[in-house]
């Protein structure tokens, strides 16, 4: 009998090990996924816009909790195709602010000549500021420029000073503000409510530039565990100028993987050309792309192009 006693002992020993060691890791593999949950659980602190303006020494504008500064580039003078390109047709640098745990995560678009580019492409990585994406909006456009999009996340006042760092060094290498020259208008006697009807959307006036922007509510998307939303520049817009006959509308769209193709083929075949297709980011989710176009003839011929566009997106 005594015989018996030490096998069944070390058993039961074993079997208090392997739960005890179970639990041990079960634990362990709790406590990591929670950590890894802490973003997309812990709620998000209100933007201090107050310290955004007093870091940067800009005022800009808010929008259900989120802050935006925009600086237009009036200093340069683009023309494309003989159209006159104003920063209400896509010609404005742009940060954004939204919400990221107890600080805020910045995006945007940093638009730069052939000559800011290396300079302010170094002060971004200075600032511990990601690139995601450098590309083009037009093509035949004199000067050249390209569009510089930047993400990064920390305090509201350490991102609001890496904006201000940005922005200071684009003044710094074109020798003045870009804001500071006067704004340009351009030329527009479109039928406004015949684009309306035809878009499927109304759109707004800008020194003769007439801009629709349209959301993406059907697609839900994140960066980092952050909600992105169309005020920090996830949706499809499309500004116009010109008259009836003569119109130039340029813009970007934002699809999802499966919507690239249908739209980019659809844009094509209307007589729309696709001049750059590009991500604006590099982490988030779902993955989502973008493209520039641009086009020149009658209006409604143009819009019923955009129109038919939009269609191939946002189906399930």
């Amino acid at each position: 009998m005594k015989t018996l006693i030490k096998p069944f002992a070390v058993i039961a020993l074993l079997v208090v090990a392997a739960v005890a060691l179970t639990s041990y890791y079960s634990d362990r593999k709790t406590i990591a996924d929670q950590k890894a949950n802490v973003l997309e659980c812990a709620p998000f602190t209100d933007l201090d816009f107050a310290t955004i303006e007093r870091i940067t020494g800009m005022k800009g504008v808010q929008k259900n909790g989120e802050y935006k500064l925009t600086v237009p580039q009036n200093d340069l003078h683009v023309v494309v195709d003989g159209f006159k390109i104003i920063p209400a047709m896509g010609l404005g640098s742009w940060i954004g602010f939204t919400p990221h745990g107890s600080g805020a995560m910045i995006m945007g678009d940093i638009i730069l000549t052939e000559t800011d580019l290396a300079p302010v492409q170094a002060e971004v990585i200075k600032q511990g500021l990601s690139i995601t994406a450098i590309h083009n909006h037009f093509v035949r456009n004199h000067p050249n420029i390209m569009f510089m999009h930047i993400d990064g996340k920390g305090p509201v006042e350490k991102t609001a000073a890496m904006a201000k760092a940005v922005f200071d060094k684009v003044k710094e290498v074109r020798g003045a503000d870009p804001k500071a020259v006067k704004a340009d208008s351009v030329r527009n006697t479109l039928n406004t409510a015949a684009l309306d009807a035809a878009i499927g959307a109304k759109g707004d006036m800008s020194k003769g530039v007439y801009k629709f922007t349209i959301g993406r509510p059907d697609v839900q998307l994140l960066e980092d565990g952050a909600a992105v939303s169309a005020f920090m520049g996830f949706n499809t817009w499309a500004a116009w100028q010109g008259t009836p006959a003569k119109a130039a509308v340029c813009g970007d769209f934002t699809m999802l993987e499966n919507e690239v193709q249908p739209v980019i083929k659809t844009l094509v075949e209307n007589g729309i050309e696709v001049v750059a297709v590009h991500n604006h980011m590099v982490q988030e989710s779902p993955k989502v792309f973008f493209l520039h176009y641009w086009g020149t003839g009658p209006a409604d011929k143009l819009a019923h192009a955009l129109r038919a566009a939009l269609d191939q997106t946002g189906r399930k």
